[in-house]
């Protein structure tokens, strides 16, 4: 069996078991060396951030796919409601018919005919209670039908949703699998024509484990720590009233580099290795603790829904220089929120705009009425 024919996560397994081999005691890898080694070169760098890519990918296929399982387990239930109601409509249906051909039969003309013929007010009224539950009755029975079938509409109209929600994560779960096809073929074949391959694999795996086992929790405990900081932002800007600006109904708050940083260092002491730079339009962290280096680019955009705010996008995430592919990115994203939201500041405030210069954050805002 050839490496191409075996799986990525296999030859991992593989890779794992060579660590235990003398030769690894003598592999000084630089992601894991001090941090005056000198860094690889660029083809193996390469080697080495593309496999890294492929196993964060596949845990996004992996993900994708326990969405897909949980997304057709409620689809399912969907369906056999609809089943259900369906079932039932019928007969409200043939019930709603059946009101419907009195009235444009006139059957339910004689009753109203009736009072006519009354002798008495007694017997006038004693009809007229009887026609007013007749009625009743008729008004219950069309609103029933109506009310079921304008719900089991509502209810084809999200089952056809989840039907395009799956139709994306298919879409999405054959991209991801082509991306990794495509990352390990490339590794595979450039590891071939290498008298190093044995090394470089070492390598490879070795990375690989060092940040699932350490670098990974490290990333996602400094974005825990992001995320928690930037909760309580909104309320150090009620507290430094020289960042807020106020010109009749709009708003203008000022955040300069270093004061966000001194802001950070007194919420986490994480922080005290973790500095934000602002430059033009981007704002890059950067961190550097027990052989670890992690960088993170991003920028902020406006949001409207469900509640305003300013997003913080992630462009870039470097791992010990490895950049990790987007479904990292996005990943973290989605687990930890950096957003700032300026109706905690105020409940009438909407944020309209933001930028990065010269060394500060400015977010403009104005009344929301």
């Amino acid at each position: 069996m050839t490496l191409a024919a075996i799986s990525y996560r296999q030859r991992v397994a593989c890779m794992l078991a060579a660590m235990f081999v003398g030769t690894m005691l003598a592999l000084q890898l630089p992601v894991l060396a001090e941090q005056h080694a000198t860094a690889p070169p660029d083809d193996i760098h390469e080697l080495l951030e593309k496999s890294l890519s492929v196993v964060e990918i596949d845990k996004e296929i992996t993900r994708i796919q326990e969405k897909k399982q949980e997304l057709l387990a409620t689809m399912s239930g969907a369906e056999a409601e609809l089943h259900e109601q369906e079932l039932h409509i019928a007969d409200k249906r043939e019930q709603a018919g059946e009101v419907l051909r009195a009235y444009y039969m006139g059957e339910r003309d004689s009753l109203y005919s009736a009072l006519l013929t009354m002798k008495s007010w007694t017997n006038f009224f004693r009809v007229l209670d009887y026609i007013d539950i007749i009625v009743s009755q008729d008004k219950s029975t069309l609103s029933g039908y109506i009310d079921q079938y304008r719900g089991m509409q509502d209810n084809y109209k999200e089952l056809e949703s989840k039907q395009a929600e799956l139709a994306e994560m298919e879409r999405k779960l054959i991209e991801q699998r082509e991306r990794v096809l495509a990352l390990e073929q490339s590794v595979d074949g450039e590891l071939s024509g290498r008298s190093d391959s044995e090394r470089i694999r070492l390598m490879i795996q070795e990375l690989t484990s060092f940040w699932e086992t350490a670098g990974l929790s490290e990333v996602r405990e400094y974005f825990k720590a992001l995320s928690a900081a930037m909760g309580k932002l909104p309320a150090w800007v009620q507290d430094n009233k020289e960042m807020l600006e106020v010109k009749g109904f709009n708003y203008t708050i000022r955040v300069p580099e270093a004061k966000l940083n001194e802001f950070l260092r007194e919420q986490d002491e994480r922080f005290n290795n973790f500095a934000f730079a602002f430059e033009d339009d981007s704002i890059t962290a950067h961190g550097k603790r027990d052989n670890m280096e992690i960088s993170v680019k991003g920028h902020y955009s406006i949001q409207d829904e469900p509640t305003n705010g300013i997003i913080f996008h992630v462009d870039e995430l470097l791992f010990n220089g490895f950049a990790l592919p987007d479904t990292t990115r996005d990943s973290l994203e989605e687990e930890f929120d950096l957003g700032f939201y300026p109706e905690l500041i105020l409940s009438f405030l909407k944020a309209n705009a933001v930028e990065v210069k010269d060394d500060e954050l400015v977010i403009k805002l104005s009344v929301s009425f």
